[in-house]
């Protein structure tokens, strides 16, 4: 009897395929990659046409040996990694490594673990793509000679262990960017004003948003401002100038991508983008359903589409149709332009494999997180295939004396596809229902003014969610690339989360100063963008993957010569400070560890005395007049802190300042080159004379 060999990646697999599949065929896993390069060099042949020298990775040998035992029994072998690109080049690795040249060997792929698609997939066996794998074998070698050649000038620079990474180091730049926005923000002063009115002949009264002059839209910027305008309407007539009804849409969502599972993820469950993909990695191998054994419950969670089988879409609209009436279902074809145009188009979007393993019958099997993600994969996909939520919408616009109010409402007239899906953050749209007797004819009466002083607000620091949005915006990394980036930056202590948010840590700004310094064309956003969609045309088959690299390293050595020189002539010797080591009574110097910096005795290894390194900045506490000093949270975020902690409590996220606030004697802050009143009330600002000469 013939006996067939498939083998997968992972071991999770195994159980879910063997199912499906007769008893001729053997199932079997390797495990994700058995070669890689090398970790002990470059292992790039950087003369002979970027050759790359790959080995099996270590530990993978017995894994290796299993699988040449099969392939000797087998008749045919059939590889069945994942459908990209990583998945392509592991079936070509597999090939060599196994010396698969003579077998008869195909490689077939599938983008959901189904009984139909893997039977499908057998019929549909096709030989490697090479495009793929040379368009991974790039990527590959141009991660590796980016963090190879540059990490060790963060080594001698630094400290050892830091790393450079093509993708990486954009990232960590995109976050230290936007922390320079938020420094040098200025806030400035806004008030709102509210009318509460009563309508004749209602109970409840009506409240109005202060809107302008019936020229144009105002914003009041100061309580002299405010005071005057409530001065002018003080005995004015407040009468209803407008209503205007009409009905506005809200679009059913696409289904979701990598990237826009990882951010709603991380709104609606705060999940990290790397515990996103691990549970989703879990629903896509397979999970133990009661009654059904091993079932793969969402299709494959690396994809760039928001298409969807054709057979996938009747079936849910005949579900929708069934579950929640014809009504509900979408019209006519449900067209959508997706982001890249590069997408590796036999993918789908992440769906459920079956619609009708609702999340409620599927709880009992799952864990509570795979059960909150399997949902909300569920409803979303759902939704798209629903039709659009309807409103109907309220504007009134009031008049008083020169100056406008309005007020808006407006009410849900058909849920559409919320009544199974709303995103995160969308809730807060309440249904605020307008008066009903409200006419042109109205009389109102003024009951009280409400005002209030606000100060607008700074950029956002970045999250988890946002960061993926704009790496995938500028088209830097894939889906493949997201969760791992982000995962580095943060093991690295280059960036610390704190409440979601991400922040630069001391360690992050010198590694990103010096790649701006010496490597700018790596941490330029254009240029990284434009090198993905290079890789994107060697899977296309359009660019050949030697030409790119043999394009880009040249300058890359000639970046590294030129930094190692500048290197060279500074010799970076430990700074010497007065602290005097309490156990040898040599002068301590500074260091750099995994948290910044930090005093050390130069007496090492004899001496291992370390302390904490407080700089001084030369400011007088604010609150007791002692030294205030740049401190870190527990995490690695900087903040300025008075050196007699825990005995003074002061602390500011801004560098203080020398001088006094002129108008109310707080102490003032530095933001970019301005100087800002701490207090927040006062407002006060001034700019920072000779700044360049401070630093001196």
């Amino acid at each position: 009897m013939a006996r067939y060999l498939v083998i997968v990646e992972s071991p999770a697999k195994v159980k879910t395929i063997k199912k499906f599949l007769g008893s001729s065929y053997v199932v079997t896993a390797s495990n994700g990659h058995v070669r890689d390069l090398p970790k002990s060099q470059l292992g790039v042949d950087v003369e002979h046409d970027y050759e790359p020298k790959y080995i099996t990775i270590r530990g993978k040998g017995d894994i290796l040996a299993g699988l040449r035992r099969e392939v000797k029994k087998a008749d045919r072998v059939y590889l069945a990694t994942d459908p990209d690109r990583e998945g392509e080049a592991i079936s070509w690795h597999l090939s060599k490594a196994l010396k698969l040249e003579d077998k008869k060997t195909y490689r077939i792929s599938f983008n959901e673990i189904t009984k139909n698609a893997v039977k499908a997939s057998l019929k549909n066996a096709r030989e490697i793509d090479m495009d793929l794998v040379d368009a991974q074998q790039a990527r590959r070698i141009l991660d590796r000679v980016v963090g190879y050649k540059i990490s060790p000038l963060l080594w001698a620079k630094v400290k050892r262990g830091l790393s450079a990474g093509r993708v990486q180091s954009v990232a960590l730049r995109i976050i230290a960017d936007r922390e320079e926005e938020i420094n040098a923000f200025i806030p400035e002063e806004y008030w709102t004003l509210d009318a509460n009115l009563k309508v004749e002949g209602e109970r409840k009264p009506l409240t109005a948003k202060f809107y302008g002059t019936d020229k144009k839209k105002m914003t009041i910027r100061s309580k002299e401002e405010l005071d005057n305008i409530q001065k002018e309407i003080e005995g004015a007539d407040y009468t209803v100038e407008d209503i205007k009804k009409s009905e506005r849409t809200k679009k059913a969502p696409v289904p979701f991508t990598t990237s826009t599972l990882q951010q709603e993820a991380s709104k609606a469950l705060n999940f990290a983008t790397s515990k996103t993909m691990r549970i989703a990695q879990q629903l896509y191998e397979g999970v133990d359903i009661k009654g059904n054994g091993t079932v793969g419950l969402i299709t494959y969670l690396r994809t760039d589409s928001t298409r969807i089988s054709e057979e996938a879409d009747a079936t849910v609209r005949e579900y929708i149709g069934a579950n929640y009436g014809q009504e509900y279902v979408a019209a006519g074809e449900a067209k959508n332009g997706s982001g890249h145009k590069n997408i590796q188009d036999a993918h789908e979007a992440i769906r459920p494999t079956d619609v009708s393993r609702t999340p409620v019958a599927m709880k009992e099997s799952l864990s509570r997180d795979q059960f909150r993600l399997y949902q909300l994969i569920w409803k979303r996909f759902v939704a798209s295939r629903m039709q659009p939520a309807r409103y109907e919408t309220t504007s009134v616009r009031i008049g008083a004396g020169q100056y406008r109010f309005t007020v808006a409402a407006s009410k849900i007239v058909f849920e559409g596809f919320r009544s199974v899906y709303t995103e995160s953050g969308e809730e807060k749209e309440e249904n605020n229902v307008l008066l009903k007797s409200l006419d042109k004819d109205s009389k109102l009466t003024k009951i009280d003014f409400e005002s209030k002083q606000h100060f607008t607000q700074p950029p956002a620091h970045y999250t988890e969610a946002a960061l993926v949005k704009t790496l995938e915006e500028w088209g830097i990394g894939r889906p493949s690339t997201y969760a791992p980036t982000i995962s580095t930056i943060i093991a690295r202590r280059y960036v610390a989360k704190e409440n979601k948010n991400l922040y630069l840590t001391e360690i992050g700004e010198v590694v990103n100063n010096i790649m701006k310094q010496s490597f700018p064309s790596i941490v330029d956003v254009n240029f990284t963008a434009n090198m993905e969609s290079l890789l994107d045309g060697v899977a296309e088959g359009k660019v050949n993957w030697r030409t790119i690299i043999e394009n880009f390293y040249p300058d890359l050595e000639e970046a590294v010569e030129k930094a190692e020189e500048e290197q060279e002539q500074v010799k970076i010797e430990d700074e010497v400070t007065d602290v005097v080591c309490d156990q040898c009574g040599r002068n301590m110097v500074i260091k750099y560890g995994p948290h910044g910096r930090f005093l050390a005795c130069p007496g090492f290894p004899e001496c291992r005395n370390t302390k904490p390194y407080l700089e001084k900045i030369g400011v007088p506490c604010p609150v007791c007049g002692k030294e205030v000093v740049l401190r870190k949270t527990k995490k690695g975020r900087k903040y300025y802190g008075c050196e007699d902690n825990p005995e003074c409590d002061f602390m500011s996220w801004q560098k203080p300042s020398l001088k006094k606030c002129p108008r109310c004697n707080s102490y003032m802050v530095e933001k970019g080159n301005k100087l800002l009143c701490s207090d927040e009330q006062c407002g006060y600002v001034e700019n920072i004379e000779n700044k360049e000469n401070n630093k001196k």
